[in-house]
């Protein structure tokens, strides 16, 4: 689990002294954004990433909506229509404006700054996920992260949920001498615990940090672990990184140190990785390909459900 930040020493010298210090594997630049729908423009950031279903599971992948103005719009809706998803959770974190969902198990909500939505497909499910109509009718910045994540074998067809996880509600831990917060959705960090419910073991965390501030982290070299600074410039070790950059961690060492050189904005992931085989056709994510044709046969007879809306 994740430790918290200490008050003296640099971040160099802090992970030095940790004697297991985390290695990075490397700092990516954002590769070129397209678009999903006509209301999201994101960039993908495992596609850079050699061998990165290993190297990141359980997730399978990262659309990085980074701040982008929208015009308003009153007539058109901006997003994604109705689509399949099997045997994976998508998990869509809002910065800025406002995501509206609806599935076809009868969930719907608006999602807006700081909130999360926590969809588990499992055993298939349609949704749809466009602006939220009082965002889309002033217009302005945008800015959203969506992750897709494994389920395990023995959950892929468990009944799909949804969890709305609302700022509000959220736990947040304080760090010692001004350095920041860090905001749990999934796992844990200083005792607070996030809304999450998981299926495996995942530290999702939006850290926060002043410029001068410092956190430490620890995971079990075995989890992989990646971090998205989305504002600001930061040091980790020896290693500087910038808004949009993603790092990725080495399997080797556990703890790391970041450091705000600037007023900073980073979501730090880790988890247990899911040894298994990974056979992806589109939005169907299984182990093997008969399960991906069973996956294909079933949304074709309807046996995902329908969108009353």
């Amino acid at each position: 689990m994740a430790s918290g930040a200490t008050s003296i020493g640099t971040n160099q010298e802090r992970n030095e002294s940790h004697g297991n210090a985390r290695a990075i594997e490397g700092v990516y630049a954002p590769p070129g954004f397209h678009w999903v729908g006509d209301g999201f423009r994101v960039a993908g950031y495992f596609s850079a990433i050699p061998n990165a279903a290993k190297k990141l599971s359980p997730f399978l992948m990262m659309d990085y909506h980074p701040s982008y103005s929208y015009a308003p719009t009153e007539t058109e809706r901006r997003g994604v229509g109705p689509h399949p998803h099997r045997g994976f959770e998508t998990v869509t974190l809002a910065f800025q404006g406002s995501v509206a969902h609806h599935d076809s198990m009868g969930n719907g909500g608006v999602i807006g700054p700081g909130d999360v939505q926590w969809m588990t497909a499992a055993s298939g499910i349609l949704h749809q996920e466009y602006h939220g109509e009082d965002y889309a009718r002033v217009g302005g910045p945008f800015q959203m992260i969506q992750l897709w994540v494994n389920l395990p074998k023995a959950h892929k067809m468990s009944a799909p949920r949804y969890q709305a996880l609302l700022s509000k509600q959220m736990g947040q831990a304080t760090l010692a001498n001004n350095a920041g917060l860090v905001r749990v959705i999934a796992g844990e960090y200083l005792g607070t615990k996030g809304l999450a419910n998981t299926f495996t073991k995942v530290n999702l965390l939006d850290v926060m940090l002043n410029a001068g501030g410092m956190a430490d982290f620890s995971f079990p070299a075995r989890d992989n672990a990646a971090l998205l600074v989305m504002a600001g410039d930061v040091r980790i070790g020896d290693r500087m990184a910038s808004a949009n950059d993603f790092v990725l961690f080495a399997n080797v060492g556990e703890r790391f140190a970041i450091e705000a050189t600037s007023e900073a904005h980073i979501v730090v992931l880790s988890g247990e990785p899911i040894d298994e085989a990974i056979v992806q056709h589109g939005p169907f994510v299984m182990t093997t390909e008969r399960e991906i044709h069973e996956a294909i046969d079933d949304f074709r007879q309807g046996k995902f459900g329908t969108m009353s809306r």
